[in-house]
């Protein structure tokens, strides 16, 4: 009997020693490894704030502020603490209804029952402050402070971009991005983001049972705080950028104006634009649906998406091309012969410069015969597939058909044809006469008016270019830092001897009789340009491209006016005229033209129409890479 209770004494003692440490290992497990209840129970005493860094400010070329922040504030919920709430009162202050209330907590509670996640986003300082007086007496919620862009002269849209939520995709290719937060969506708000975005922090803050912030925990020991985003140095001037949207209004198109001896955009201009302070704040959703659906597709960057048949401004780029491969020279002159390709009546151009001056279509007819109907080594045959080979891979060296490299995001490339693309869209066999709209930059060729711009600081400039850019420089005021490659000369393949033909061509266009592009005009300033009208679907677009003073060159320029009848002397070149008149001597003297192209609407309505081809033989018609756009045989 004995032995028998001596047995149970010892396993009761062992159940509880079992048992003891048991509890000793869970208690052990809970307090030192497991930190989930350490977590909930400093979340009834702590509160750890995202603090949220400033985005880096935007000045123009002049020091002159683009975009600044303005502080907003989001209300948080931690929907376990919520408890015992004047839901009535608490609806009140936010204008919100109990229906607004019920589903917010629901996705608060979908999300997480402990963690904060947000109930409203983006409360103006001006609301928060009836809100923050009260806020305490609404158990499991807070607010934190952040920033939104704010743009002190609605302009520049397309330049500037916007901010917007964070997407799941990218949260989960960046570690940093968490919900909730904003990242660059377009122009140098996405293409800077990592410079523009800063750092996020911590604060850890002391909070009683009634809500109310005590003050930091171990007196901001274990804070972390935010370091704002690098400001940004544009290159735009903003009384140019203003001035030339105000140039724009009531029409469709682009400006894109160039500083030639840097490389540095002075004016980028998509039309038609919008206040960029539609696209921050609460309403940038509402506002961005009503953008998304306006037919004029005011959020399509032009400047830099549009592809366009060039017209006749590409005939430069031909003459150039020919001359740098023997097959004119520069006295090579062709008669106006109208049964080869529609053209305006003018003399006979005797030579390039005559040619480019009066924009003679049956002229680069014959050049473009002569790139494309070359003798091949190999075969010592006439060979157009072996022509348009050199002819396609020299306008790629000079810009065309490759995406430039420009510090804006979402750049098209345009268009230039090769012998793969022409094989596959006549499988039984092509030949120059099957081609030939390219001559007069119609047919397949596409360019990008950024490109055009670019190419107009490459003839200033007599055969070198620096890569656009819109950034200048980044950092702190007296520690400004640069991208090297926005500082490097490009130089053309092409003899610089033949690029003095091409300027002395676009100085006739504007200067001498004869010349198509004479309301580009700007008296002591030496204006060289050329003229362009595209055909397409409805009216024609008007195209200019241009650049002065002649010698050591300020400004280089290109300018559509989408579907404005008229021709390109009539549209853009005057528009030309006054953005380089406004850049180089500050104010416009010519007060009458500038208010006539300002008040003038000269665009087609939308939706557009298909209208009549201009051209005698529209069996050659066809097709092109670009939907929005049909060959021509007559431009200007």
């Amino acid at each position: 009997m004995k032995n028998i209770l001596s047995s149970r004494k010892f396993v009761v003692i062992g159940i509880f020693i079992t048992i003891g440490v048991i509890f000793a290992l869970r208690l052990l497990y809970i307090q030192i490894i497991d930190d989930t209840y350490s977590e909930l129970a400093n979340r009834n005493a702590l509160r750890y704030v995202t603090q949220y860094p400033s985005r880096g400010l935007v000045y123009d070329r002049y020091g002159k502020l683009l975009v600044y922040n303005e502080v907003v504030y989001d209300l948080m919920v931690i929907p376990r603490q919520v408890k015992n709430i004047d839901t009535n009162a608490f609806c009140s202050l936010l204008n919100i209804s109990t229906e607004e209330f019920v589903k917010k907590m629901e996705k608060a509670k979908k999300y997480s029952m402990y963690a904060p996640s947000f109930f409203e986003k983006q409360i103006l300082k001006e609301d928060f402050a009836a809100l923050q007086e009260k806020l305490y007496s609404f158990q499991g919620f807070y607010a934190q402070k952040r920033t939104i862009r704010s743009y002190p002269d609605s302009i520049a849209a397309a330049v500037l971009g916007y901010i917007g939520e964070v997407n799941e995709k990218k949260i989960e290719e960046d570690a940093y991005y968490k919900r909730g937060d904003y990242i660059g969506m377009s122009g140098i708000e996405k293409k800077y983001e990592e410079l523009l975005r800063g750092k996020k922090g911590n604060k850890i803050t002391l909070v009683d049972v009634h809500n109310r912030e005590k003050g930091s925990f171990q007196n901001g020991q274990f804070d972390i705080p935010a370091q704002a985003g690098a400001n940004l140095y544009s290159t735009i001037d903003l009384e140019l950028q203003k001035y030339a949207e105000k140039l724009m209004a009531n029409k469709r198109g682009s400006i894109v104006a160039i500083e030639p001896s840097t490389g540095e955009i002075l004016c980028f201009v998509s039309a038609p634009s919008y206040d960029p302070n539609l696209l921050a704040g609460r309403q940038r959703g509402k506002n961005y649906k009503k953008l998304a659906d306006d037919i004029s597709k005011p959020l399509f960057n032009r400047a830099l998406m549009a592809q366009y048949p060039p017209g006749s401004i590409f005939k430069v780029a031909q003459a150039l091309v020919a001359l740098d491969m023997g097959v004119i020279e520069a006295n090579s002159g062709f008669p106006c012969d109208k049964g080869l390709v529609g053209c305006h009546n003018h003399p006979y151009a005797s030579n390039v410069k005559d040619a480019i001056k009066m924009s003679c279509n049956p002229y680069f007819y014959r050049v473009f015969q002569r790139e494309v109907q070359q003798q091949n080594p190999q075969t010592g045959k006439i060979d157009s597939k072996y022509g348009l080979s050199l002819w396609t891979a020299a306008m790629k060296r000079m810009g065309f058909g490759v995406r430039m490299d420009i510090d804006l995001p979402n750049v098209s490339k345009g268009y230039i044809p090769d012998t793969s693309f022409y094989n596959r869209w006549y499988p039984t066999g092509w030949n120059f006469h099957t081609i030939y709209s390219n001559s007069i930059g119609q047919g397949e060729v596409m360019v990008v008016p950024i490109q055009m711009a670019n190419f107009a600081a490459l003839v200033a400039n007599r055969g070198w270019y620096i890569t656009p850019h819109v950034i200048k420089s980044f950092g702190e005021e007296n520690n400004k830092k640069v991208y090297k490659k926005y500082t490097k000369k490009h130089y053309s393949f092409i003899a610089s001897s033949w690029w003095n033909v091409a300027v002395e061509g676009m100085w006739g266009v504007v200067h001498e009789a004869g010349g198509t592009g004479r309301r580009a005009d700007v008296p002591g300033l030496n204006v060289c340009g050329k003229t362009g009208t595209a055909e397409n679907i409805g009216a024609d677009h008007s195209v200019f491209i241009a650049f002065a003073p002649k010698d050591e060159p300020k400004i280089a320029v290109s300018v559509y006016v989408e579907n404005a009848r008229g021709g390109g002397g009539t549209w853009a070149a005057p528009i030309a005229g006054l953005i380089i008149e406004k850049y180089i001597k500050r104010e416009v003297e010519r007060k009458e033209i500038e208010e006539q192209y300002m008040q003038a609407a000269p665009c087609q309505p939308l939706p557009l129409q298909r209208t009549p081809i201009k051209t005698k033989k529209k069996a050659d018609m066809k097709k092109t890479n670009n939907t929005n756009n049909t060959q021509a045989t007559t431009t200007n």
